[in-house]
């Protein structure tokens, strides 16, 4: 998985709708990094493999389609703007683990499958759980994260700056 930090940098493309607060950011922020919650299931027992396991339910469609639903009842405005965003923000998690070259494989389809799936391209390095990201592995990892996550991130985000205020 790309670390707790790397996540929630997609959130910075709310660039794209200007229109989002620096409140709904920080809620976009957070539904990126959502879906890791799900490492206590090692700590609880639960298999990897299951339903329940690291990059299983809370790292599916239903699970980004339900927390960005719920995030977007926080919010009165733009509510069809931010649950684009919000979505955008909870389905990048799993979508950037797919790019990862460890692990199972993501439960995009949970409940409904628990078949797991990585993307054909796995460029990002995956991140050791644990003690393990204060290692060299870990420093290998956030450098290709900064390549593969950071970088693309800010220049969408320039982007999205540079044509959002064009249109003003």
């Amino acid at each position: 998985m790309p670390t707790i930090i790397s996540h929630p940098i997609v959130a910075s493309l709310k660039t794209w709708v200007p229109r989002i607060s620096v409140h709904a950011a920080f809620a976009g922020g957070l539904l990126a990094v959502l879906p890791d919650a799900d490492v206590v299931s090692f700590a609880m027992g639960i298999p990897y493999e299951s339903t329940f396991g690291h990059r299983g339910f809370t790292h599916s469609i239903v699970f980004a389609l339900a927390t960005s639903s719920l995030a977007t009842l926080a919010f009165r405005r733009d509510r069809r703007a931010l649950f684009a965003y919000f979505f955008f923000c909870a389905l990048s998690h799993p979508l950037l683990d797919a790019l990862t070259n460890g692990g199972l494989g993501i439960a995009f389809f949970s409940p409904f499958s628990n078949r797991r799936y990585f993307f054909p391209w796995t460029p990002i390095t995956v991140s050791p759980i644990g003690a393990g990201f204060f290692s060299a592995r870990g420093v290998e990892t956030f450098i290709s994260e900064l390549k593969w996550v950071w970088l693309p991130c800010a220049l969408l985000a320039l982007m999205g700056k540079t044509f959002s205020s064009r249109a003003t």
